[in-house]
């Protein structure tokens, strides 16, 4: 941001959860803050990029976090799942009990700040989008920092990419991305078209983390008001890009050529702190003549409302009838 200009001063105030969203939702963003209305999340603080230990520390604490959530959704799922190895990911193939696109097939690309969500929330997530979709999921359980920085993620996601297209028909392959996973989706997508391969039949984008300068104007705006991500991720941001300057194509796909992408679905809420990548990426599409639609849910913080939530629900429909949309041809 340009600390030069002289900004809009506000007053000290507190936001509540609005009464223009469910109750249950209005439940989850409380949920995520304490007494004194400071949000959760807020307390904890990422390491300098440099912190290697510390880096390692908060990887294993923060994947045992999420590994203990995923247990509490194992009745749910009914996908069943296979790991392979493709070149140096893991891949989570998960298979749903009815398979209503024969030869369908979903790329999906966790979320986690390009740092954490592999693991046991990856191929979760596998699941949750065989289940949902009705067709085979591919999860990409991608390298990450501070172990393997730029480019490896994008590496294991295009080599994931090119293992799909092995056994799916381009106009047969969805690829979604949440959050640090919309990053990588994109990017994925500009690379495979510079190295002459095939676009998909549709782009889900779901928070995407487009700009890894963070110059969009929800990164003020909406800190500390998304109860779910409240800071921005700049100390992650440097540890993943290894030196490399932010602002390329592939690392930051919001500034690149996006000529011939696919027709894409982009989610985002109004409390979200990565607002600004989700409309911003919208009218870039727009203007490089692809298909974009976008959906902006009232209140709704970085991830949804923790699920189950009507707002839940209807984004969940909304990417069901998406994917159906494209698979179909329409």
């Amino acid at each position: 941001m340009d600390d030069t200009s002289p900004g809009v001063r506000l007053p000290a105030r507190t936001l509540p959860s609005p009464t223009s969203i469910s109750s249950e939702a209005r439940a989850g963003l409380d949920r995520l803050v304490d007494a004194d209305g400071t949000p959760l999340n807020a307390k904890h603080r990422m390491p300098e990029p440099e912190d290697y230990d510390g880096w390692v520390r908060m990887k294993t604490a923060v994947d045992a976090q999420y590994a203990a959530s995923m247990k509490g959704l194992a009745g749910t799922l009914h996908a069943s799942v296979e790991t392979i190895q493709v070149g140096d990911a893991a891949v989570h193939i998960a298979t749903p009990e009815t398979v209503t696109a024969t030869h369908g097939a979903y790329l999906d690309l966790h979320g986690g700040a390009l740092v954490v969500g592999g693991g046991d929330a990856c191929r979760v997530g596998a699941q949750m989008q065989a289940d949902l979709h009705g067709l085979r999921c591919y999860g990409v359980d991608y390298r990450t920092p501070p172990e393997y920085p730029y480019p490896a993620a994008l590496d294991d996601t295009l080599a994931a990419y090119a293992h799909v297209l092995n056994h799916h028909a381009p106009s047969n392959v969805i690829v979604g991305g949440r959050s640090a996973g919309g990053n990588l989706a994109v990017a994925m997508l500009l690379r495979a078209r510079d190295e002459g391969l095939p676009m998909p039949a549709g782009l889900v984008l779901l928070s995407p983390e487009v700009d890894l300068t963070e110059s969009g104007d929800s990164f003020e705006v909406n800190r500390l008001v998304d109860v779910m991500l409240p800071l921005p991720l700049m100390s992650a941001n440097l540890l993943y890009a290894n030196g490399a300057d932010l602002s390329h194509p592939y690392l930051s796909p919001l500034f690149g050529d996006l000529t011939g992408l696919p027709p894409t679905l982009l989610q985002s809420g109004t409390r979200d702190l990565f607002l600004s990548n989700t409309v911003r990426m919208h009218r870039a599409l727009r203007s490089a003549g692809v298909n974009a639609e976008l959906h902006v849910f009232e209140a709704m913080p970085h991830g949804g409302f923790l699920g189950g939530t009507p707002e839940d629900l209807e984004l969940s429909n909304e990417l069901a009838r998406f994917v159906r949309t494209r698979l179909s041809g329409g």
